[in-house]
Formats: C-alpha cells, structure tokens, sequence
C-alpha cells in the first residue's frame, strides 16, 4: 500500500482500461479497480489458507504446516511425497512473494533519499539497500520474536496509523469521508461486473499487467499470510474468523487508497498538480509528490522511508519464519541460523531480479510463483468442506437443529451428550 497506495489510483485515471481518460467516471472507475485489487477477492484467498490451517491444527491437533489442511484428501500421505510437494509450493510462492515486495520497497526508498538527499536513483544504490534491509532483517531475526519482530511490527502499525491520521486531518476531510462512503457503494455495485470482465472485446492485454498480477501475488502471500492468521486465530468461531479477516483489513485498506490516491485524482480533476507525470517516470515518487501538498513535507517524507523499512524488514523477517517452519515440518520454534539462510536468501533473489529486469522481472516472479500454489488452494476448500463435514460438532449441532417439536417432547436431543467434551482436545479421529 506504501507503493500502490497513491500511485495505482493515479495510473488507471491517466489510463483507464475502459472509457476516457481523466475525466470523472475515469476517477471513479480507478478507485473501483484499486478496490478490487486489494479488497474482498485478496483476503478471501487469506481466508481459505488461514481457517484451514487454524482448523486443522487447533480442532485436528496437525501441525500447523500447509500439508495438513489436505488431511481429508492426502490422509497419511501428507507426511509423505505429496505432502513435501505441496510444502515445496508454499515455500516457493512465500519466498517469491516477498522477493517481489522487497523489490518494490527498494525502488520506493530509492526514490525518497533522491528527494531527500539527492541519491542516484540506479541499481547499484537499489542492491545496497536490499544488503541493509537483508541485514536489519538478520538482526531482528537474532533477537527473536518478542525482542525482534514484534516490536518493530508494533511500531511500524504505530507510525502507519499516525500517518494515516495525519493526511485524514490535514488534507481534505470532508472529501476524503464523502469519497471514502461513496467509492464503497460503487465497489459494491461494481464487483460483479468487475470480477468476470476478461477483455473478451477489448483485447488490451491490460489485465496481464495489473489483475492477473495481483490475484498471482496474493497467492503467493497467502502460505505467509495464512500461517500468521491461524496462529493467532485460536478459540474463534469460523464466522467471528471470517468477518475479521474479510471486512476488517479490507476496509482499512479502502480507506488508505481513499486518503492518498483517492485525493491524488481528485487534485488532478480539479488542476495540474503533476501526479501523472511522476507516476509515468515512477510509481514509487507518488506518495511523496502527495507529501508536498501537505505541511513538514520533508518530515513526512523521512517518516515515510523509514516506515517502508521497517515493513520490509518485518516482512523478510515474518516470511523467514514462515519458510523455515514450513521446512521444519511445522515447528514453531525453527533454529535461528535456518531463519537466517531464508533471510540472506531472499535479499539475493530480490537483487538479482532487480538487476535482471526491475519492476517487470518482479511482477513476473510473483505470477510464476503464485499460479502453481493456486491450485493448492482451491484444493483446500474442497479439503475444509470435507474436514467440516466430518466434524463431531458441527454433526451433532445439525442433528439438534432439525429435531421435531414433537419428539422433542418425548425424547430430549441427548441428554448424555456434552458439547465441551465434543470440543476437544483436539485430535485425528480414526477413519477421518
């Protein structure tokens, strides 16, 4: 959101897919397509990986490793050649995935120590910033989750949300509000047509660059993103799971675009102030020319940097973890020096596609790396349906639930019958 947060609403104004260009309905339709890029559609994908690993682990006992979630399918085999197959998927999208948004984070922070400092804006500067970033990152990982990754997560959620309130108040308020409701109702209306439009007629090629890119990145988040979720999604409800992880996040993210790109197109429909020219030379140089219309543009500037290197080291912190409990079988606790060679490892991808072919060596990384993992995942939600179904719980509340009137005079449900011992403890049932 850092590098598409401002820029992308801009982009598809200046280029829209469908219409003409810079006019009203090109602003509204750029926040409908920056709203389906990071709304329901990404965090439903979260949602499948994530309830079915914290289902699996917490109500099955497995660990909490992707192979588990197949356990309805694969049954033992997850343990076997199958099961390192689809280990081997999440690995490569998780490493990919955050390859990419490394990526991106090193062209950002380029861009803002050229504005602050007048650094070159090349790839020699771009690779020594990855080499700190990888180093931030092995430094967090050797003090732990608690002393590392935790902190600086809390403070770099701190800083966003100070940001955040800070152009909400000082720039246009009541327009940010009046758009923020507004784009929600368009998106609303629109997602249908949205979601199934393909460019049967228009044959642009468009989509490949921004659609398809994004449902490939998201996928290949969603091993890391899913493990996180499930571990701290423990004593949920599946609704209570599903509401926070679908409309919490996505609203958040639908106010952010609203605040900085939403009132990026709106100072361009009403003057010049020069966002187009800067996205066409450089996305990462948006968020900072919206800075300029703002007071202490140079503080804000600085505050944005640093926030952007924080998320990645937390980030590559985060995905290091991951990958080393994904190889590790599910152990919560990896060796550190493990985390460190998936740490190291990543700061070496992200520099060599950087070197290769910049921003489109990235995005093509992420598609090649998430499509294989897709398949996992709609293997999952057939997996979770046939996992529910076979759950004890869930088949004794659904008995309950269509007992007559009649016989429950006579015959209570079942008086014998305990729902905190159908709870748990959690463990594999024998013919599951």
């Amino acid at each position: 959101i850092m590098y598409w947060g401002t820029a992308e609403p801009v982009y598809h104004f200046m280029a829209p897919p469908l219409g003409e260009k810079e006019t009203v309905e090109a602003a509204k339709q750029a926040m409908n397509i920056s709203f389906l890029h990071y709304g329901i559609h990404a965090w439903a994908i979260y949602a499948v990986v994530a309830l079915s690993l914290a289902y699996f682990h917490f109500r099955r006992g497995l660990p909490l490793a992707i192979p588990s979630a197949l356990y309805p399918i694969l049954g033992k085999r997850v343990n076997g050649r199958w099961g390192h197959t689809v280990d081997t998927l999440a690995v490569f999208g998780t490493m990919f995935g955050v390859v990419t948004t490394l990526g991106l984070g090193v062209l950002q922070i380029n861009s803002g120590l050229e504005g602050l400092f007048a650094l070159p804006n090349n790839i020699t500067i771009q690779i020594v910033l990855i080499a700190l970033i990888t180093l931030l990152a092995c430094g967090s990982l050797m003090l732990g989750l608690d002393k590392g990754i935790k902190r600086l997560s809390d403070l770099n959620i701190f800083l966003t949300f100070v940001l955040l309130t800070f152009a909400f108040l000082l720039g246009p308020t009541q327009y940010i509000m009046d758009s923020f409701v507004e784009n929600i109702g368009n998106y609303v209306q629109n997602i249908v047509q949205l979601a199934f439009w393909n460019e049967a007629y228009s044959k642009t090629d468009w989509q490949s660059s921004w659609t398809i890119f994004y449902w490939a990145w998201w996928v290949s988040w969603s091993p890391f993103v899913g493990v996180f979720i499930a571990r701290i999604s423990r004593g949920r409800t599946i609704r209570e799971f599903l509401l926070g992880v679908l409309f919490v996040p996505m609203t958040i993210l639908f106010f952010w675009f609203t605040t900085f790109g939403g009132v990026a197109v709106n100072m361009e429909l009403m003057g010049n102030p020069g966002f187009i020219e800067v996205v066409q030379n450089d996305y990462g140089n948006a968020i900072f020319k919206l800075m300029e219309f703002y007071p202490f543009t140079q503080a804000t500037t600085l505050l944005i940097v640093i926030m952007i290197v924080l998320w990645f080291v937390t980030s590559s912190d985060s995905a290091s973890f991951v990958i080393d409990m994904l190889t590790s079988g599910g152990d919560t606790n990896p060796p550190k020096i493990q985390r460190l060679f998936w740490a190291l490892t990543q700061g070496v991808v992200a520099a060599i596609l950087l070197a290769a072919g910049g921003l489109g060596a990235l995005q093509a990384a992420a598609i090649v790396a998430g499509f294989p993992f897709a398949v996992v995942v709609v293997v999952m939600m057939y997996s979770l349906m046939r996992g529910l179904s076979r759950d004890r719980l869930i088949l004794y509340r659904a008995q309950q639930k269509f007992i007559t009137e009649e016989s429950a005079e006579h015959n209570t449900a079942d008086e014998f019958v305990d729902e905190e011992l159908l709870k748990g403890p959690p463990k594999i049932v024998s013919g599951d």
